[in-house]
């Protein structure tokens, strides 16, 4: 064997042992013609020694000629180190093993940094050496966490009767929000297939054949703007299940994240998660992935604001508006300040913003006067506001709670009003069936065109679209949507009618979706999933900066990776068997 035991498993307990490792040279120590050196696997470190009179001649110069990170097999015995210089925050820290031979198994090249020193690298250096960032235990722990991760989600859903089934990664291009990443087909010229942005129709027709229940680690490619969270290519935990409400995945949803938040972080999450409406989660937080961590709700003060004699907001409510606000309590900022957040909100979209500071009954505001002292004590009991700012904006109902919602996230990164390591899970539920895209003058999907309407509001359909609800469902941690799904619609006839309500023309659907109408038309039965965002739902429980830092090979915010310099060009015999040419 090349090695008998790993870097990280020795202990007092295998003193006087003989030994094999092998692994990487991390530290290396010459103390007095001893050489030292901490040799690093997966699994940790243990510190070696090589003393000339335990060795060869030919081995010591070599371990006194060996640089950073270079491969090498140490054979040796265990010993304990001396007193005084054991190393608590090592597991193997209470040993050493003394070289009794070396073989150095490759030399390694020059490097662009140490290995313990990556966390002050460019993330641009970390992803052109990818291979190098890979070896840093936090980046290992990392990866192994996922993989936990990932048997975790496994073995929960295998044990409720789900079966993992790999659906196709070559599929054909449809309408779904994102743009497609095409491939073209060189037995088809001038046809292309699309790279999946889901897998959300293929397991709508394995509900159809009656497999019941269905998961996957699904590979998403959506070729979009990218971000911090996002990559042009994503890992999903997706489930569908048939015969279910919505409670029936909400729940097994729940128990599943919980497993996993036990498996990542060690300790229990609270259940059941809370519950919110669409409308509820806008009006209170002013967004439909509210953060909970913090307060700051929104109220709406338009009955006792406009009663003042503030003439801005009479005029304003008299036009339809809605006067909101919401209070940050116990501080005390400057005018400066506070003139600083009305720009501030100006740039978000609104036409002013009102605050009023209060301290133990008195008030101070560019509009105390206009308001008089009633209406400000009336607002100060409104907000339950002994000392802090009142802050308020008059706007279109939605408008006002969304401008708030933005403004409100603001006030907790100044203030810092975010408690570290605390996970506020909630669902948000009862959304709109549609919304009225201004681009295009048109209604389109709040979530996709498969999502299934309530069915009290199915008499609106075509009458009131906007006014009905869908049976979807979105699954927020911390302010960030991590996982989103809904009962499917499961009859042809209904599926028609949404098309048409979204201005698909027949011709259209038939194209583009009519295996699924064929499908729904023989025997489909009621079901519903969801679809969990694994990477960002692992870098928010570890509390990373971005999902790059949770996948082995990430891409660039421009979609590069700059290790193997994807994308590339291809030769012009490879267009050529694909029927295409380069455009100069």
């Amino acid at each position: 064997m090349m090695r008998s035991h790993n870097c990280g498993e020795l202990s007092a307990g295998d003193l006087d042992r003989e030994v094999r490792l092998a692994g990487w040279v991390g530290a290396r120590r010459d103390h007095g013609g001893i050489v030292f050196i901490n040799l690093r696997d997966r699994y940790g470190v243990t510190q070696v020694v090589f003393n000339p009179e335990r060795l060869s001649r030919d081995d010591f110069e070599k371990s006194a000629a060996l640089h950073s990170e270079d491969v090498i097999q140490v054979r040796g015995r265990v010993t304990r180190r001396p007193a005084g210089t054991e190393n608590p925050r090592m597991s193997t820290g209470e040993i050493e093993v003394l070289a009794e031979g070396l073989v150095l198994l490759n030399r390694c090249a020059p490097i662009p940094f140490e290995i313990d020193e990556a966390a002050q690298v460019s993330e641009t250096v970390r992803l052109g050496y990818r291979y190098l960032d890979l070896r840093r235990p936090v980046m290992q722990r990392n990866l192994i966490l996922r993989h936990r991760a990932a048997r975790t989600a496994r073995e929960f859903l295998s044990e409720k009767g789900f079966v993992e089934v790999e659906t196709p990664l070559l599929t054909r291009s449809t309408p779904e929000g994102a743009r497609d990443f095409l491939v073209p087909s060189r037995l088809d010229p001038g046809k292309f297939y699309a790279l999946p942005q889901s897998p959300q129709l293929s397991k709508q027709l394995l509900m159809v054949s009656g497999l019941d229940r269905y998961f996957q680690l699904a590979r998403c490619l959506r070729d979009e703007d990218l971000r911090a969270d996002r990559q042009p290519e994503h890992t999903q935990i997706d489930l569908e299940a048939s015969f279910v409400e919505p409670e029936d995945i909400q729940d097994l949803v729940e128990e599943m994240v919980a497993r996993i938040f036990q498996t990542v972080n060690g300790r229990p999450l609270e259940r059941p998660f809370p519950r919110l409406t669409y409308q509820q989660a806008v009006d209170v937080y002013g967004s439909d992935k509210p953060d909970r961590r913090f307060g700051l709700e929104i109220t709406d003060v338009t009955e006792l604001a406009a009663a003042g004699g503030f003439e801005v907001f009479r005029k304003a409510v008299a036009a339809g508006s809605r006067i909101k606000g919401l209070a940050l309590p116990g501080v005390d900022p400057s005018v400066t300040q506070l003139k600083g957040y009305e720009e501030k909100v100006r740039e978000l979209g609104a036409r002013g913003l009102v605050w009023i500071k209060a301290a133990g009954g008195n008030f101070q505001s560019p509009v105390a006067k206009f308001l008089g002292p009633e209406i400000l004590a009336g607002l100060a009991g409104k907000f339950g506001l002994e000392k802090g700012v009142i802050f308020m904006v008059a706007d279109a109902d939605r408008k006002a709670s969304l401008l708030l919602g933005a403004f409100r996230l603001m006030l907790a990164s100044d203030f810092n009003l975010v408690p570290p390591d605390r996970f506020c899970f909630l669902w948000v539920v009862d959304f709109p069936l549609f919304e009225h895209d201004e681009e295009s003058k048109r209604l389109t999907s709040v979530h996709h065109p498969f999502t299934a309407p309530r069915p009290e509001d199915l008499d609106y359909l075509e009458s009131e679209p906007l006014r009905v609800r869908s049976q979807a469902y979105d699954l927020v941690l911390n302010g960030t949507e991590i996982g989103g799904g809904s009962i499917r619609i499961h009859q042809a006839e209904l599926q028609r009618r949404i098309f048409k309500i979204l201005n698909l023309e027949p011709a259209a659907w038939e194209r583009e979706f009519g295996f699924l109408l064929a499908a729904l038309e023989r025997g489909a039965p009621p079901h519903g999933g969801l679809a969990l965002g694994f990477d960002r739902l692992l870098t928010t429980f570890l509390g990373l900066p971005s999902i790059r830092e949770v996948i082995a090979f990430p891409k660039t915010q421009k979609g590069a990776c700059l290790m193997t310099g994807a994308p590339s060009e291809v030769s012009p015999e490879q267009l050529k068997d694909l029927d295409l040419r380069r455009i100069s």
